[in-house]
């Protein structure tokens, strides 16, 4: 795999820029790059369009520090609808929109149900990788990471049913999907700044 810091496309590039200028919050940066490198790896594995897989990932939660509440006035209404009126692909919004249970928009793309799965799994790696010793993703087992999950005390901002409907959804077993996440993640650690050195 890739690392995610070699841009697909132009529709990234431009992606990204966006997230970073409505998204101050590193921990939020981090994240929406963390689902990208999930993302692009299953863009990659099926033949799909990577930029725009990629772009998808990175502008998932660019509104919600402005836009933190669920609702018409809120994430991802608000973000979506800059989007469409700068003409931003719908397959993109219309992903963006399915990734939030509330908004009942149903997940029936293969990139919506792929962004949905990586969500919340990419979470409950980056936390586990950052309670290690040497803090570095690039060590993190999965056999540890079944712990962790199942260890409710253990970030419990992971929506576990999420995590578990997510790759149901899919139709890929749960910790093979964990699995494939946990490498895309591992082959992006230094951009993800989960290698150790940014402790």
């Amino acid at each position: 795999m890739s690392d995610a810091a070699s841009s697909p496309g132009p529709l990234r590039d431009a992606a990204l820029a966006l997230m970073e200028a409505w998204t101050p919050s590193e921990s939020l940066r981090r994240h929406m790059r963390a689902v990208e490198a999930a993302v692009r790896a299953y863009a990659r594995a099926e033949g799909a369009d990577e930029d725009l897989w990629a772009a998808t990932a990175l502008l998932h939660d660019f509104d919600y520090e402005r836009h933190p509440d669920p609702g018409p006035d809120g994430h991802p209404y608000v973000g979506v609808a800059y989007l469409r009126e700068h003409d931003w692909p719908e397959p993109l919004t219309e992903a963006i929109l399915g990734h939030a249970d509330y908004t009942g928009v149903p997940r029936e793309s293969r990139l919506a149900k792929v962004l949905y799965a990586c969500d919340e799994i990419t979470g409950l790696v980056t936390a586990a990788a950052l309670v290690r010793p040497d803090k570095d993703v690039r060590n993190q087992t999965l056999k540890s990471l079944k712990k962790k999950f199942k260890d409710k005390a253990f970030a419990k901002g992971v929506a576990r049913d999420e995590v578990r409907h997510g790759a149901e959804d899919l139709g890929v077993d749960l910790w093979d999907h964990a699995a494939f996440v946990l490498e895309a993640m591992q082959a992006n650690a230094e951009t993800l700044e989960l290698d150790g050195r940014h402790a």
